[in-house]
């Protein structure tokens, strides 16, 4: 770890008070902290000095910043997502100062895993694709270990999300020309899952009464575990627009090339706010393509129960795709995930992949699971108190580095 007193720049975090805790965090080692906020909804979950307020359009952002770059000496560079609209040009600018950035995403792995990376996440990540890589990287490296675990976060982040955007009324007076990077505004957001909560009973029943007649049937069956249309990996890495144009995808070629008593399972998101009509999508198709029973919708229920028997899944680019190799279930991936390689994903094409199904190499995946969680995973949380003192905590040690665990790690296999 670096012992050389560094200069942080945080811009936008995640709607929680973690960017606030890990601020003071990094103060109280000895280096210096500036925010920027964009909404009245950052300024809400940050409550330290040497703070300013961005009014103006994501296209000034880089000069904007380049003020606070020269009268701060910032060194690094603190982001949640790579993606959002007031991020994408202030990483750019700042690479080619020289500044390193840091980027928060969602884990990898999930629930007590969160994502920390250098320069980007995801399609951007510097994540080697190169099986041979990770087999000797595997060997390198010992177990990780089981990460600590804590509670549940989801109704802490339903508050959080709450606030930020009651906060968020404001903006229009404060921030007038920023734009949400979400797609639907959270009041329909809001509507959508308390409609969605008011049916779940009744659903939990259909789906558990599907699931059994799957199960008794004894047939083989595929799995399409749906993502959120508002997922960056969808917008902004992949060639889909929406979830719809996936299904419908998918659909035609499991028509045309799946074997003829096979099931294609498509089990929605958790956290789907129920605005997509994707059980109306499904029936239609079911009738263009003459499938009949052989689609099956599911709202809820368990991944990894269905894992255990399925025949295989198919996925754009979904964490999911993660929990599918680790059950050792074959996986086609329709993007480039930073799992798609060579023994561990099918690498044909979709419709092949119905009647190619090559499970996924047990040692290559500890391997990359080993990898991945010790280089741009840290355990910890971004919503519950518990899990924001474990993810400050241990990004702490990462963001003071100054070459990344991942980089480290590379340097150590090339030489």
């Amino acid at each position: 770890m670096s012992t050389t007193r560094k200069h942080f720049l945080l811009l936008q975090g995640v709607c929680s008070p973690f960017f606030d805790r890990l601020g003071a965090r990094l103060r109280d080692a000895g280096h210096s902290v500036v925010k920027v906020n964009f909404t009245v909804g950052d300024s809400v979950y940050w409550r330290q000095k040497n703070t300013y307020a961005y009014r103006g359009q994501a296209k000034d952002i880089p000069e904007y910043l380049s003020g606070i770059w020269d009268r701060h000496e910032i060194t690094d560079q603190i982001v949640f997502g790579d993606r959002r609209p007031v991020h994408r040009r202030a990483i750019l600018a700042a690479r080619r100062r020289g500044i390193r950035n840091h980027v928060f995403e969602e884990g990898y792995f999930r629930p007590y895993w969160v994502t920390l990376e250098r320069e980007g996440v995801n399609a951007h990540s510097l994540l080697p694709r190169d099986p041979d890589w990770y087999r000797e990287a595997g060997e390198r490296l010992p177990s990780a270990g089981r990460p600590h675990a804590f509670p549940n976060q989801f109704h802490m982040r339903a508050r959080h999300d709450v606030l930020y955007h009651l906060a968020g009324v404001a903006n229009p007076f404060l921030h007038p020309h920023y734009r949400n990077h979400a797609l639907v505004t959270a009041p329909v957001e809001y509507a959508g899952f308390v409609l969605r909560k008011v049916r779940m009973p009744y659903l939990k029943r259909r789906d558990e009464q599907r699931v059994n007649a799957l199960m008794a049937s004894g047939r083989p069956f595929y799995l399409l575990p749906l993502q959120l249309k508002s997922d960056a990996q969808i917008r902004y890495h992949s060639d889909y627009k929406n979830m719809q144009e996936v299904i419908g995808k998918v659909a035609a070629s499991f028509a045309y090339h799946a074997p003829r008593d096979a099931l294609l399972v498509i089990k929605n998101h958790p956290l789907d706010m129920g605005l997509a009509q994707y059980a109306r999508l499904i029936k239609v198709l079911s009738h263009e393509y003459d499938l009949a029973e052989r689609l099956v919708y599911l709202e809820g229920g368990s991944l990894e129960a269905l894992l255990k028997h399925a025949s295989g899944l198919v996925t754009v680019n979904s964490t999911a795709g993660n929990v599918s190799l680790g059950f050792g279930c074959p996986t086609h991936t329709l993007a480039s995930p930073i799992y798609d390689m060579a023994g561990l994903t099918h690498q044909g094409t979709l419709d092949d992949f119905w009647h190619n199904t090559p499970a996924p190499e047990a040692e290559l995946f500890r391997a990359y699971r080993r990898t991945v969680a010790q280089t741009v995973q840290i355990n910890g949380g971004f919503y519950c108190r518990p899990g924001i003192e474990l993810a400050s905590e241990n990004a702490l040690h990462t963001l003071l580095r100054e070459r990344s665990p991942l980089q480290q790690l590379m340097d150590e296999i090339a030489s």
